[in-house]
């Protein structure tokens, strides 16, 4: 990586702290806060939203200036320019959201919106490799639509249907996840420096993509610093979305790192599926009802502090997503068979022990 990205990403991390103060000033202005008046919000005092809209900002600007360094190869100015316009839906999407509250048919419009404009712009997964050999093809069915300055722009259904279910489920991974502070935003950081790494090294070998992740993780740990336990100001809707429509995007940009993305989100990931399973199946409600019963309320409510809870599933999160840089495909598979037994012990340990509290 050159030391002008290095430069640029650093930059970033200090544009983003500002831009960070900056919207908590006019989020407290505006009176956009979040009250604590829910069995599930963590925090006592009145908190300001609107923090995703700094570092999407802070992302943008840096991605801008270096672009002249990350787009040639096999990364094209549409490709960046769909994850800017991504991420520019995003942050309007939910800062409407902050602002006024918008019913749930509503909220899923942006991450929509945002979806389609990535798959528009040509990032994709060709084929995901078969952990037993070869390689399953997505790239099998397209259709040419039109061609601009002799760039075909098409619809290939099998591989744009994947990329669809992977980014929204990745975006509402992170948006499920964000109920302690620090939390999203930490293991963003985490995420988009193991993702750093790993475009780095000698197998791999993608300075555009770990330019991209240095950057937007300079971005999110500028965020951190006010928004770690005790919290001055939350991610709201869309800093809860961007985490996880950046981490999906960098792990197929990444030539299709779906299962190192998979060993970094493995805990949150697991913890949502379980909890929509829950409540479809068990409590015959919306899997999107908010409750107290994700892993990170679980680990606060059997003694844990905020800080406390949030450094595990840091710790977690950084054990799993280092071993992935280090495996194979077919050792990647055993390595999330193990991150499902940890989940299924550590989520037996907490229910345990929430169970003896309650007594």
């Amino acid at each position: 990586m050159s030391t002008d990205i290095l430069i640029i990403g650093i930059s970033t991390f200090f544009l983003s702290v500002v831009f960070t103060i900056l919207v908590r000033r006019f989020a407290l202005a505006k009176h956009i806060i979040d009250e604590p008046t829910h069995e599930r919000k963590q925090h006592a005092r009145s908190t300001p939203l609107l923090g995703g809209m700094a570092v999407i900002v802070a992302c943008s600007i840096g991605l801008l200036v270096a672009s002249p360094w990350l787009v040639h190869g096999y990364l094209l100015w549409k490709h960046l320019a769909g994850v800017l316009l991504g991420g520019l839906i995003i942050g309007i999407g939910g800062g409407l959201d902050d602002r006024y509250n918008l019913p749930p048919r509503y909220q899923v419009i942006a991450p929509v919106l945002a979806v389609v404009v990535i798959v528009a712009s040509g990032v994709g997964i060709d084929y995901v490799t078969n952990p037993l050999g070869g390689i399953w093809r997505l790239d099998v069915v397209d259709i040419t639509l039109f061609r601009i300055n002799g760039l075909p722009y098409s619809i290939t259904v099998f591989s744009d249907v994947f990329t669809v279910v992977w980014l929204l489920g990745m975006m509402y991974t992170t948006k499920f996840l964000d109920g302690l502070d620090g939390l999203v935003s930490g293991i963003t950081v985490i995420g988009m420096f193991i993702l750093f790494w790993l475009s780095l090294s000698q197998e791999v070998y993608q300075p555009e993509t770990a330019g991209i992740a240095f950057i937007v993780g300079c971005a999110f740990a500028g965020f951190l610093v006010l928004n770690f336990h005790p919290a001055k100001i939350f991610l709201g809707e869309a800093g809860s979305l961007y985490p996880g429509f950046m981490l999906g995007v960098l792990s197929i940009i990444s030539g299709g790192k779906i299962a190192t993305a998979l060993l970094i989100m493995g805990i949150p990931i697991l913890d949502v599926a379980w909890i929509i399973v829950r409540r479809l199946f068990f409590e015959k409600r919306s899997p999107f009802a908010a409750d107290r019963k994700h892993l990170h309320f679980r680990l606060v409510d059997i003694g844990l502090s905020q800080r406390q809870a949030v450094l595990v599933l840091y710790t977690l999160t950084a054990v799993f997503g280092t071993i992935s840089l280090f495996l194979e495909s077919k050792q990647k598979i055993v390595a999330m068979g193990v991150l499902v037994f940890v989940m299924v012990v550590v989520a037996a340990i907490v229910v345990r022990a929430y169970r003896r509290k309650s007594i």
